[in-house]
């Protein structure tokens, strides 16, 4: 299938998702993530959860990683360049909603991309080989591609691989591994 076509199918199939499954979904992922061999690393960039768009809710996985020391990288949209800046989480960040919806810091210290070790990558679908579908602004491509070469992109999703998205493009950054409730897979 095409990305246009997967985005509606999945958005679709978000939006049935209860509550309930939403949350007991998050937590299994969560719980996941301690199996990747990811914790000698130290800045780890995670997306905040858009409520409204029924995505995988974050929080059990930065209470993990605040819990582990690590260094929590969030980011910042910006619209007319469509790019992400990067800002450390700290006791005195206050996060606020930009006009989109989309839960950022309002203030933080700098980090660059090439400071992360570890990214959580928002996604709407994903297939075999690792290519991941967005939104469709390309806020994450643009970011990843400032990453550094080793950096690991790990993918969250509440739904199994498609076996190939038809229309990748060469932007198109495959992800390391990707975390569905009852599995991780590994590209």
């Amino acid at each position: 299938m095409k990305k246009t076509q997967l985005r509606i199918k999945y958005k679709k199939l978000r939006n049935n998702l209860s509550p309930q499954h939403l949350e007991d979904y998050s937590l299994q992922i969560a719980n996941l993530v301690l199996e990747l061999p990811i914790w000698n690393h130290s800045f780890f960039h995670i997306f905040l959860t858009i409520d409204n768009l029924k995505e995988v809710d974050t929080a059990p996985i930065l209470s993990i990683l605040s819990g582990k020391d690590k260094h929590i990288v969030l980011s910042k949209s910006n619209f007319e360049t469509r790019t992400l800046s990067h800002v450390l989480l700290q006791d005195n960040t206050r996060i606020t909603l930009n006009s989109w919806n989309i839960p950022e810091p309002e203030n933080g210290i700098a980090i660059s991309a090439a400071q992360i070790d570890v990214v959580f990558v928002p996604l709407i679908a994903f297939d075999f080989n690792g290519n991941r579908i967005g939104y469709g602004k390309g806020f994450y491509d643009e970011f990843l591609k400032n990453c550094s070469k080793d950096t690991v992109k790990i993918g969250l999703s509440f739904f199994e691989a498609e076996t190939t998205i038809e229309d990748i493009e060469p932007h198109d950054i495959p992800l390391d591994y990707c975390i569905i409730p009852h599995k991780i897979y590994t590209f």
